[in-house]
């Protein structure tokens, strides 16, 4: 049965890193959803999360396989009930007089962000879970949406414990 699953991947931060893990995917047949990288608080490292579907062999098997890469420093799957995921949408919506205010409340409902109004046009930004995402997109899908693109997930495990523990010569705070 396929499942969602979200990983974390600590990396060494140096080119040439992303071309060998999406060379991994490309090789082993896995399919991503997302794939978001970005610095960690050590700029020698990046961190790496990845959203993909698959069964539990397919899991264990791209988890086995990141962690035999030389740039990978630690590969984790986060438990979705201990961990905080969030994705960033940005929208542009052409909208004037009532349809602006109707689009406005709706941002406001949705606990979302103007970052931007132009004669004719609002940018709203919105951040949350895939869920909360998709169903603003949904709700505003009969507006007059310009372009909208939006991140891969991001995801940090809640309580105290970090990606980086356990990692040799990385400080963690």
């Amino acid at each position: 049965m396929n499942e969602k699953f979200s990983v974390s991947i600590l990396v060494t931060n140096q080119p040439g890193v992303m071309t060998r893990i999406a060379s991994l995917f490309s090789q082993r047949d896995f399919n991503v959803d997302t794939f978001t990288s970005g610095k960690t608080e050590n700029n020698k490292y990046a961190r790496i999360t990845i959203t993909a579907s698959g069964d539990s062999r397919k899991k264990d098997q791209m988890l086995k396989q990141l962690s035999k890469l030389y740039d990978v420093k630690k590969v984790e799957l986060m438990h979705p009930e201990n961990t905080i995921l969030r994705e960033l949408l940005i929208v542009k919506i052409g909208a004037t007089g009532e349809k602006l205010r109707e689009v406005l409340d709706a941002s406001s409902v949705f606990r979302s962000k103007v970052v931007d109004m132009s004669p004719g046009s609002v940018c709203v930004e919105l951040t949350g879970e895939t869920s909360k995402i998709d169903a603003f997109l949904n709700y505003i899908k009969d507006y007059d949406i310009l372009e909208f693109c939006r991140t891969g997930l991001i995801a940090v495990e809640r309580g105290k414990k970090c990606l980086t523990d356990d990692v040799p010569g990385i400080k963690t705070a």
